[in-house]
């Protein structure tokens, strides 16, 4: 088992690092405080760019008028609440979705920054929200059949292109990189959603620093996780994405992922994260790593809410080759949740996990849901050059991504980005940037980078694609985002979901990996283990 869980350490590690990876110790250090709790001692904890002052000047009036007992009566209707219970208050006219925006509004300014409960979630705030709030209260009677999505704010994850705030890939560099809306973006404005903002992040999408802690940024600060401040990893890059959802300071949240970025934060912050079939949803003007991995993907407190994010930003965007070719139009994430049945349905259970007696619990819970478990051992396959690749596609897809879609900045490609750091380090990269250095000396003809992409690719998917002939499987069961890469480089999809909580209260996810374009049987397997164990639990900090 100790060769495995090195192997998959050392795969997480590359654009994702894995809850079992250990910091470097120049960089992190652990102390213990009076009730020996130890905790993590970063470098650098708040931002040294974001103006509370001005952050929140857009909503001063609003939010003076939004008095305790509203706030108190619109938590009972929103607070934990899925978006279908959330649409039923405001059918009834209990709700508005103006006072939806303001709940939300409320709990990040008392949660997030400048205070003892502070998590650095939230990067920057939509200035409109409130009026566009406003206009879907006005547009809800003529709105006939409206996505479930309509009115609910969604934070997005701060390398995901949007109007009114930049996209700064939690960068110094790309501080005023203002831009206009990505693909997916456009699809959640088009079904009526409204944009809450932008979450923190693993700088770069942790594909940058090497040694950094998971959810820093130079632009948000040091992201925390709400179920042990300065204790618990953030898991990465979707770091803020998560956090927030978890402490119920955004409803939904977009993450994306090249290999672990939603997994890793999703399972670490006890809230649910699906990583799609590459294609499935557009990447079109999201800062990239990977045009070959890449992908965004939904973050929520629970299925139903994941399958609607998923479903209100499909669409085939013809700019994205991997979304022509998915076709996505024609999915269904979210109308038929409730057809699945695990009766009948084969599911590999690894056998080098079964010592975790979380992962043999939610194994039992599902057999009592009537799905059969097969346990197999895994096979030792190596995931040669991941590194390479990522560093080859960076090299080329950052450049595009800033003529195509980037805004007005002086930036054309890495080795500008490393340049302008340099200029002022200990702001810009107090970690270093050892991985962007990384990027600029990587270099690969044509034909070789094809090499390292097809044999990952074999490689990956031989690792699930073996067993799940041999066996018959409908899925296999992993653990947080234990075998991220292999899902990365073979582009199998895969949805995390709570399954409980160690003795130190460090949330774990048991993690569902299905072949490509199986979400839908995914979304379904997840929510009927998510109905049978109910295992989420709110953050008990975050609670008021």
């Amino acid at each position: 088992m100790k060769k495995l869980l090195l192997l998959l350490t050392a795969v997480a590690i590359i654009s994702c690092k894995n809850d079992n990876t250990e910091k470097d110790s120049e960089n992190l250090q652990v102390k213990s405080d009076s009730t020996n709790v130890e905790e993590i001692e970063y470098r650098q904890v708040d931002s040294r760019i974001i103006d509370n002052d001005s952050l929140w000047k857009p909503f001063e009036a609003d939010l003076s008028e939004f008095s305790t007992e509203v706030y108190e009566e619109v938590k009972a209707l929103v607070f934990e609440k899925t978006i279908p219970e959330i649409q039923k208050s405001i059918n009834e006219e209990k709700l508005t979705y103006e006072e939806v925006a303001l709940f939300y509004l409320t709990r990040i300014k008392e949660y997030d920054r400048d205070n003892e409960f502070s998590l650095n979630s939230v990067i920057s705030l939509n200035p409109n929200l409130i009026r566009e709030a406003r206009e879907r209260d006005q547009q809800k009677s003529d709105a006939a059949n409206r996505h479930p999505i309509f009115g609910i704010p969604v934070l997005l994850k701060d390398n995901i292109n949007t109007t009114s705030m930049p996209t700064t890939a939690g960068s110094f560099a790309l501080q005023n990189n203002q831009t206009q809306d990505a693909f997916i973006v456009k699809q959640l404005k088009n079904n009526g959603a409204l944009i809450l903002g932008k979450a923190n992040l693993s700088e770069w999408a942790n594909f940058f620093c090497e040694g950094c802690p998971n959810g820093f940024s130079t632009v948000g600060g040091q992201t925390l996780n709400p179920y042990g401040r300065k204790v618990h990893d953030t898991g990465g890059s979707s770091s803020g994405s998560g956090v927030a959802v978890a402490a119920n300071l955004a409803p939904i949240a977009v993450g994306s992922e090249t290999s672990g970025s939603i997994l890793s934060p999703a399972s670490s912050n006890s809230v649910v994260g699906l990583k799609p079939t590459i294609g499935v949803l557009s990447r079109g003007g999201i800062v990239p790593i990977s045009s070959t991995l890449d992908t965004p993907g939904p973050i929520t407190k629970n299925v139903i809410d994941n399958a609607i994010l998923m479903d209100a930003m499909k669409g085939v965007d013809n700019a994205d080759p991997a979304s022509k070719t998915a076709g996505s139009q024609n999915k269904i994430f979210y109308s038929n949740l409730e057809e699945g049945d695990l009766k009948g349905k084969r599911l590999g259970a690894i056998k080098a996990l079964m010592e975790d007696s979380l992962y043999v619990r939610a194994i039992n819970d599902l057999k009592n849901a009537g799905a059969e478990i097969v346990e197999f051992e895994a096979e030792d396959i190596n995931l040669p050059n991941f590194r390479r690749l990522l560093n080859i596609d960076m090299k080329k897809d950052l450049p595009a991504y800033l003529k195509d879609y980037g805004g007005e900045v002086d930036y054309k490609n890495v080795q500008d980005v490393i340049a302008y750091n340099n200029e002022d380090s200990l702001n810009r990269a107090p970690y270093g940037q050892a991985l962007f250095l990384g990027i600029v000396k990587d270099s690969a003809s044509e034909k070789e980078f094809s090499a390292i992409k097809d044999t990952l690719k074999t490689n990956g998917t031989r690792f699930f694609e073996k067993p799940m002939k041999e066996h018959n499987l409908d899925a296999v069961l992993s653990i947080n985002n234990f075998h991220a890469g292999y899902a990365a480089v073979a582009k199998y999809p895969a949805i995390t979901i709570p399954m409980g909580y160690t003795s130190e209260n460090k949330p774990m996810g048991l993690t569902m990996i299905g072949k490509p374009f199986s979400e839908e049987q995914l979304l379904q397997y997840a929510y009927i283990f998510e109905k049978a164990t109910k295992r989420r639990k709110t953050p008990s900090a975050y609670n008021e």
